[in-house]
């Protein structure tokens, strides 16, 4: 593949050892964050073993939210983090799942475009993994990419081999290598056993990587002879075996990385002779750690209570607009199924994130009609707009209004929310759903462009179904203005109550454009409506 730039991309490859959810992601994520203050134009991806084509059909409740790209690939979770730690919009190339090589190798196979070859895992499959891998790192300096799962699980070796062999395209010296390890500590004879770091670096060294740099993640922080007896028994520098201890909050997990010694070996890497520029980072984690004068509770009104994966990218922004606001923010977890007054009354904000399904749908319904009849700040996101919709309209005559994905139809003149044509079919097919970046046209005057401060933006989706326009009469009854459409009118972006202190929905995922450093504006206007 012809590269679109005269210098060689540098490549920065994190695998995981010892056990699953060990902090590849983060440890990543932050890696780049540093290159990023230092200059460089940082790419990230993640590579992920599992047999599926995308995210969009994996249970939130196993896998945490699917994160949508601007251009409408659905994702990991990871994904997330990369573009909250580095600030910049993954594309579809950023996130490659197995199924997705196996589906398009099967059809090239199919259609003859092997003419007659055995097609296998090597050279086919890592070749193809490697093409993904260089595609996404076009136009970038450096480029990092997490191999997902635990090395030694039979569903990932193909990109490890891949990986291996990347060094052989690019050349050994264009090539770092991560290795991230858990060490336990052992509770009863209070100590660390580095026991199942080395197997794991041995598991690594058996496919033929050898790591330059090892980070050890303990649940505190480590004596530095942990790490040299890590560094002794794998064949690895010392100073490149690195220790990242538990911390509180995720986003301080780049300075933790920068504490550990990382710097020099990624100077060596890259070449580079200035420190990096952390300062934005040390006044958002000044801010956050401020004990602020007061504290406000949000309700989230959720259908996966007792799993923050689920609503991250909601939670992240929340905490992102709470600390720029400078204000304290507890989040309390409104069980959808069981929502009662007493839970909307008890917080100072009600958030109804998205999803799918009946389960819990009355309760975010009853959240919107709360929030209507007693002023209380309401922010929507896509579901949240629709059942709020759906509670104004029965508000405004419709008893039984409710959305045809819940059996309302037509014919019974309840669809408040109906499909969209070009959806009709394709109700449990994963990647046909409208996704990823689409304008709107704001009212001029609403509440949302003065938000925005214009009368156009644009928001990323993940939906099929859409309100039903022919109801807006009862919707306006029930206290809802529609504020913002798509540009041909036909569909409806935004809604507000405009008689209220804060009632702003959307059909849009405005989380998935927060970020900490910038948090989004829909967010910052929600929070300071809780004052």
């Amino acid at each position: 593949m012809k590269k679109q730039k005269t210098d060689q991309t540098k490549y920065i490859f994190v695998t995981g050892g010892v056990l699953s959810g060990v902090g590849k992601g983060i440890t990543a994520a932050s890696i780049g964050a540093i290159l990023k203050a230092q200059g460089y134009k940082v790419s990230i991806q993640k590579c992920d073993p599992y047999l599926n084509v995308d995210a969009g059909l994996l249970n939130p409740v196993e896998h945490g939210e699917c994160f949508v790209t601007h251009d409408g690939k659905e994702t990991d979770l990871d994904l997330g983090h990369y573009e909250r730690f580095l600030d910049f919009e993954a594309s579809k190339y950023s996130s490659v799942l197995s199924g997705a090589l196996y589906q398009e190798l099967i059809e090239k196979e199919r259609s003859g475009g092997f003419h007659g070859k055995t097609v296998q895992l090597v050279p086919h499959y890592t070749d193809l993994a490697q093409e993904k891998i260089e595609k996404a790192s076009l136009e970038s300096d450096i480029h990092i990419v997490e191999i997902g799962g635990t090395v030694g699980d039979y569903e990932g070796l193909g990109f490890i081999e891949a990986i291996r062999l990347f060094a052989n395209r690019v050349g050994r010296r264009n090539c770092l290598y991560v290795h991230v390890v858990y060490v336990p500590w052992i509770n009863t004879s209070k100590e660390l056993k580095t026991k199942p770091a080395q197997n794991a670096l041995k598991d690594l060294r058996g496919f033929g990587i050898i790591p330059d740099m090892v980070v050890c993640r303990t649940e505190r922080p480590a004596p530095r002879s942990m790490c040299e007896k890590i560094a002794a028994f794998s064949g690895i520098e010392g100073r490149a075996v690195l220790n990242l201890p538990d911390i509180n909050s995720v986003y301080d997990v780049p300075f933790n990385v920068l504490k550990s010694g990382v710097i020099e070996i990624l100077n060596e890497f890259t070449g580079a002779k200035k420190a990096p520029d952390m300062s934005r980072w040390e006044e958002f984690s000044r801010l956050r750690s401020k004990e602020h004068s007061k504290t406000f509770t949000v309700g989230l009104v959720a259908k996966y209570v007792g799993n923050e994966d689920a609503y991250i990218c909601v939670t992240e922004a929340l905490k992102a607009a709470a600390t720029w606001n400078d204000l304290n923010l507890e989040i309390k977890w409104i069980n959808a199924e069981e929502a009662a007054d007493e839970d909307f009354a008890s917080v100072d904000g009600i958030v109804v994130p998205g999803g799918f399904g009946v389960r819990g749908v009355e309760g975010k319904i009853k959240a919107a009609e709360y929030a209507l009849e007693h002023d209380k700040p309401y922010l929507g996101l896509c579901l949240g707009m629709q059942m709020a919709c759906v509670a104004a309209a029965r508000r405004g005559g419709v008893a039984n209004a409710n959305s045809e994905e819940f059996g309302a139809n037509e014919a019974d003149g309840n669809n408040i929310i109906y499909i969209m044509e070009n959806q009709k079919g394709k109700e449990s097919t994963g990647g046909t759903m409208r996704l990823g970046d689409y304008p709107a046209q704001l009212k001029p005057g609403s509440r949302v462009s003065k938000i925005y401060g214009s009368k156009e933006v644009v928001e990323r989706h993940r939906h099929r179904y859409e309100v039903n326009q022919k109801f807006i009469p009862e919707i306006e009854k029930g206290g809802i203005v529609v504020s913002g459409t798509s540009p041909d009118g036909k569909l409806v972006e935004f809604v507000e109550a405009p008689k209220h202190k804060f009632f702003v929905a959307t059909q849009a995922h405005p989380e998935l454009k927060s970020r900490p450093l910038h948090a989004h504006p829909l967010f910052m206007e929600f929070i300071k409506s809780l004052r």
